[in-house]
């Protein structure tokens, strides 16, 4: 999730496997909460031959391994979420319709489909990973399909108050973990709606530390990836060398990480419920139903904490507003038109006006 600077451009435009005729195109999104292990999974497909577009962003303390990120991508998103007025981790169930509003605007959409159109060309497997994508999974969708691409989607899945405490350990403290609990309630639920009927797969960062290649042949094999199934001796040797259990390194529990009871509850649900996905065959109908009603909880838990809270925003509003700068008012009406306009007036126009006005000088 870092907006660092990207690395320069490589001197070859298609630095990604070359296409072969006949093989299908595939865009696989990697997705979830950051600090996750979307960086992990990304890195891994990178590894095994899939294309991430470049140039990606650099590598930093927050993730010393790399992001894994497209920087064309990330900068997008960040253009359409200050558009839409929703940050990254927003705890807001209306944020969903007010990023989805800017996704169907036809000309973010003709931006997207052109710049993967050029990225196809340099492989026809891709990874496109960057936590802010989940807002606009159906800008992605579109854009896949309008250039002949099946699109897939990995969700990494990491307990909720280790992604806490990773996020207040590496990205400030801008947010406090209620806040940071309820953005990820937000995030994981609405990803997961986002994402259901879809080629998708849930993934444990757990289970990638553990052991990568029982999670990622098993994607390999679902999504029908070529770089993943023919993966050779070297290839697979690089990730063992890229994946670095020692990286997990904040595990925090409840007890460090200070939420009301009700969310705690509720946070607690949506993570069982999560984990269950990861196993094989656990993409029910039934599960579905039970992320339908967690939706609905989270999203009445929100309004009633808005609805307490309608005094605070009204008082900061007021403060806000008394705490600006006077705006002059005008002396008279013709003071009110701009210059540019009242230049365009003849001069002894302006004068009898000015009688009229009892303004004369």
């Amino acid at each position: 999730m870092s907006s660092a600077p990207a690395q320069p451009p490589a001197q070859e435009p298609a630095q990604g496997p070359a296409q072969e005729p006949g093989r299908a195109r595939r865009v696989v999104l990697v997705v979830g909460s950051g600090r996750s292990g979307t960086s992990v999974m990304a890195g891994t497909l990178r590894t095994l031959g899939l294309h991430v577009p470049q140039p990606e962003v650099v590598a930093d303390a927050t993730n010393p391994k790399g992001f894994g990120e497209p920087q064309w991508a990330v900068d997008l998103h960040h253009e359409l979420l200050r558009r839409s007025n929703v940050q990254v981790s927003d705890a807001r169930p209306q944020a969903w319709l007010e990023a989805g509003r800017v996704s169907a605007d036809h000309a973010v959409r003709e931006r997207v489909t052109t710049w993967l159109a050029e990225q196809l060309r340099a492989g026809d497997e891709l990874v496109v990973k960057d936590p802010r994508a989940a807002w606009f999974l159906g800008l992605w969708r579109a854009a896949a399909a309008r250039n002949d691409a099946t699109s897939s989607y990995v969700t990494m899945l990491r307990p909720v108050t280790e992604v806490v405490g990773s996020k207040q350990a590496y990205y400030g403290a801008d947010q406090n973990g209620v806040t940071r609990t309820a953005a990820w309630i937000n995030m994981m639920l609405h990803t997961e709606r986002a994402t259901r009927g879809e080629q998708r797969a849930f993934v444990r960062y757990a289970d990638m530390l553990a052991d990568w290649t029982v999670p990622v042949f098993r994607i390999g094999d679902r999504f029908d990836l070529h770089a993943v199934r023919t993966a050779m001796a070297n290839d697979i040797r690089e990730v063992h060398s890229f994946i670095d259990p020692t990286l997990r390194r904040v595990t925090l529990t409840w007890d460090d990480v200070e939420v009301p009871a009700r969310l705690r509850d509720l946070a607690d649900e949506t993570w069982q419920a999560l984990d269950g996905l990861a196993d094989e065959g656990g993409d029910t109908p039934a599960a579905h139903e039970s992320f339908d009603q967690l939706r609905v909880a989270y999203a009445d838990m929100y309004a009633e904490a808005e609805a307490f809270a309608h005094s605070t925003a009204l008082a900061a509003r007021r403060e806000g507003a008394r705490s600006a700068p006077p705006v002059p008012a005008p002396t008279s009406r013709i003071d009110a038109v701009p210059h540019a306009v009242r230049a365009l007036v003849p001069p002894a126009a302006r004068t009898r006006i000015r009688k009229a006005l009892g303004r004369e000088r």
